[in-house]
C-alpha cells in the first residue's frame, strides 16, 4: 500500500549551511567588542566552576567507570579529578558534569546551556592539541553563536515537541567550535557541521535524571567527533541543516531562518548568557528569589500557613514536582525550591542534596507552597503571597530573578560561586589560583596550564 509522502516544507530556505561554515572558519580573531569577550571569559569561568564542583557526583563515578571499559589512552582531563582519558571521552565526562547541579549558564532566549556542550569539546581538544587560550576564547564565542542561533530559529516549537535544546543544538555549537581549533576550512567546517546535524541528543523526558545532564556530555563528544571526522575528509549533505528533510525542518515546525543570517558576525548570542545563582531549572529562580525576599522581610517557616504563587505556564510544566524524591528531582521542583529560598535564604547545591530534600520541615513547607498558573505572568517573572497563621498577607512580586540579564550576577558574584563549586574539590587557594587563569584565558598561550590547576593536589 502507498505512503502518502507529501510534506510541507521549505524548499527555498536559504543555505545556511554554508553561510554558518563560512561564518565560523573565516570570522577575524577577536572580532567583536570588548564586552561580548569579557563575556566569553564569564561563560569559560562560570561553566568550568560547575565542571569542577560536581567531579565527585555519583553521575561521574559512573560515566567514568563506563568510559574505562574502554580502556581509552590518556588524553585529556577529567576537571576536577586526576582521571586522564581519551579527548572525546573528557568531552562526554566534562559535559555530564557541567550540568550534574543544573547551575550552568542559560541563554535565556531559548533557554540553552551552551558552554555544557561547546565548552566541553572545546577543551578537550584544545588539551590535545596544546592550543592557545586566544584560540579556545575564539572557538567558544563562535560555537555558542552558532547553537544559539540554530535555537533561535526553532525556539519554541522545537523545545515544546519535546526535543532537550541544549543537547539537540549543542552538537553543532560544538562541531563548529572544534572546527574552529583544528583550523578547518569553510568547506571541511560544512561537512562537521552536518555530520553533527544527523546527531541531536536529548528529550525533555529526562528531566530529573541523571540522563539530563549526559545530554550537553553526549553533545559534546558529538561535535567533538563530528569535526575530526570532517578533519579527515568524511563527508555529509551540504544542506544538512536546511534540506526539506535535513535536521531543522525534521526536528520543528518553526524555521525562522532569519535568525541564523541577521547580524551575523555583528551580534553574538554570548552576549545574551545568563548565570544562576540557584542550582536548579531557570523558571524557578523567579520563585526562590521572592521566596528569599520574603525571608528578609523577616518571614519565618514556622509562621506559613501556605504560600501562593502565581506562575507562567511553563513552570508548571517543567517544575511541577511536588514531592521529588531526591536531589535531581527537586532541581524540577518549585514547590522545594520555594521552600529553600525561605528556609536558607538561598538555593546552592547543597539545598538540593538527598538530605535536605527528605528532611521532614522541608517536606511539610514545600506542601504549603501552593502555584497556580496566572496568563497575565511573564515566564521570567513571578507573583507570591505568603499567608501567615496570624492572618497576615505578605506580597513580593519579582519581575526579573537575580541572575537574569535585567539583574546580573557581577564578577565578583560568579568568583563566589566558583569558590563555593570548586573548594570542596580543589581548595580555596587552587581555586583562586583557577580563576585567575580564567580571566586572563585570552592571553594563555598553551591552555594545558590552566587545566593542570583543575586537578586536585
Amino acid at each position: 500500500m502507498a505512503r502518502n509522502t507529501q510534506v510541507s516544507a521549505d524548499h527555498n530556505a536559504p543555505p545556511i549551511t554554508r553561510i554558518l561554515a563560512q561564518f565560523v572558519a573565516s570570522h577575524p580573531s577577536r572580532g567583536w567588542s570588548d564586552a561580548v569577550d569579557h563575556e566569553a571569559h564569564r561563560t569559560f569561568l562560570n561553566w568550568l566552576g560547575c565542571a569542577v564542583g560536581a567531579a565527585r557526583h555519583e553521575a561521574a563515578d559512573a560515566a567514568l567507570a563506563a568510559v574505562r571499559m574502554l580502556e581509552p589512552s590518556g588524553q585529556a582531563t577529567v576537571l576536577g579529578r586526576k582521571d586522564r582519558v581519551d579527548m572525546a571521552s573528557a568531552a562526554l565526562v566534562n559535559g555530564i558534569t557541567s550540568h550534574t547541579f543544573d547551575f550552568d549558564d542559560t541563554h535565556l532566549k531559548t533557554i540553552i546551556h551552551p558552554a555544557g556542550p561547546v565548552a566541553s569539546a572545546l577543551l578537550a581538544l584544545a588539551e590535545r592539541q596544546g592550543s592557545s587560550g586566544r584560540q579556545v576564547i575564539d572557538s567558544l564565542v563562535l560555537g555558542i553563536d552558532v547553537a544559539c542561533r540554530v535555537g533561535n530559529m526553532m525556539y519554541p516549537e522545537h523545545y515544546d515537541r519535546g526535543w532537550h535544546i541544549t543537547g539537540s543544538t549543542g552538537m553543532l555549537g560544538a562541531a563548529a567550535a572544534c572546527s574552529r581549533l583544528l583550523g578547518l576550512d569553510a568547506q571541511k567546517t560544512a561537512m562537521a557541521l552536518g555530520i553533527a546535524a544527523s546527531q541531536p541528543v536529548g528529550m525533555r523526558e529526562q528531566f530529573g535524571t541523571m540522563t539530563k545532564p549526559f545530554h550537553p556530555g553526549g553533545a559534546a563528544r558529538a561535535g567533538l567527533m563530528s569535526a575530526l571526522l570532517a578533519s579527515h575528509g568524511y563527508t555529509a549533505s551540504p544542506k544538512a541543516l536546511e534540506a526539506p528533510r535535513g535536521f531543522a525542518q525534521t526536528v520543528s515546525t518553526k524555521n525562522d531562518w532569519t535568525q541564523i543570517t541577521g547580524e551575523l558576525g555583528e551580534r553574538f548570542e554570548i552576549s545574551f548568557n545568563s548565570y544562576k545563582p540557584f542550582a536548579c531549572g531557570i523558571v524557578i529562580h523567579p520563585s526562590i528569589d521572592a521566596c528569599v525576599q520574603l525571608r528578609e522581610q523577616g518571614v519565618k517557616p514556622e509562621q506559613i500557613e501556605r504560600i501562593e504563587l502565581k506562575v507562567h505556564s511553563l513552570v508548571l510544566e517543567l517544575t511541577g514536582n511536588k514531592e521529588p524524591a531526591d536531589g535531581l528531582q527537586a532541581k524540577f521542583s518549585v514547590y522545594h525550591g520555594s521552600a529553600a529560598g525561605l528556609t536558607f535564604g538561598r538555593a546552592a547545591e547543597d539545598e538540593f542534596s538527598d538530605e535536605i530534600v527528605r528532611r521532614a520541615d522541608m517536606v511539610a513547607l514545600r506542601r504549603k507552597v501552593v502555584a497556580t498558573v496566572d496568563p497575565a505572568i511573564d515566564e521570567a517573572s513571578v507573583d507570591v503571597t505568603a499567608v501567615l497563621t496570624d492572618g497576615r498577607r505578605v506580597h513580593v512580586f519579582v519581575e526579573h530573578a537575580i541572575g537574569s540579564l535585567q539583574k546580573p550576577m557581577s564578577d565578583a558574584q560568579l568568583e563566589a560561586k566558583f569558590h563555593g563549586l570548586s573548594d570542596p574539590i580543589l581548595g580555596a587557594a587552587a581555586s583562586n589560583g583557577l580563576i585567575d587563569a580564567c580571566w586572563l584565558l585570552g592571553e594563555a598561550k598553551d591552555v594545558r596550564g590552566l587545566v593542570k590547576l583543575a586537578v586536585p593536589a
